[in-house]
């Protein structure tokens, strides 16, 4: 690598070819990856759930998360419904954006999925 020395206004600067820079910005880069790598894996180890990019897709892509997370948990309506005391007709108006439900049904619902109301409340 040739690096050379210059100063301007009193500072000290280093000037090297860009493929030589370019070279210590992917080294770095490279290291930013590496730890990041390692502290996601740190959470994971701790516990962390980790959701697929399709789950999160389908949420962001304005599917209702309701129903999102009960399919990714493997329930049927059935299911949550029996899990949470509501009726099963109920939570399909809820998945389906044409009813709100009560706060308590909300956190029931969360409860079962295992995520906070946040996760499962309408995007809008």
């Amino acid at each position: 690598m040739t690096v050379q020395i210059v100063e301007v206004s009193g500072q000290k600067l280093a000037m090297l070819p860009i493929e030589d820079y370019q070279r210590l910005v992917d080294i770095a880069e490279d290291k930013h990856d590496v730890i990041a790598a390692e502290m996601a894996e740190q959470r994971r180890t701790a516990g962390e759930e980790y959701l697929p990019a399709e789950v999160l897709d389908r949420i962001m892509n304005g599917e209702s998360a309701l129903r999102v997370w009960r399919k990714h948990r493997g329930m049927t309506l059935e299911q949550l419904a029996e899990r949470t005391g509501a009726r099963k007709s109920m939570l399909s108006t809820i998945e389906n954006g044409k009813a709100q439900g009560k706060p308590s049904l909300w956190r029931a619902l969360a409860e079962v999925l295992d995520v906070s109301t946040d996760d499962i409340l309408p995007l809008n």
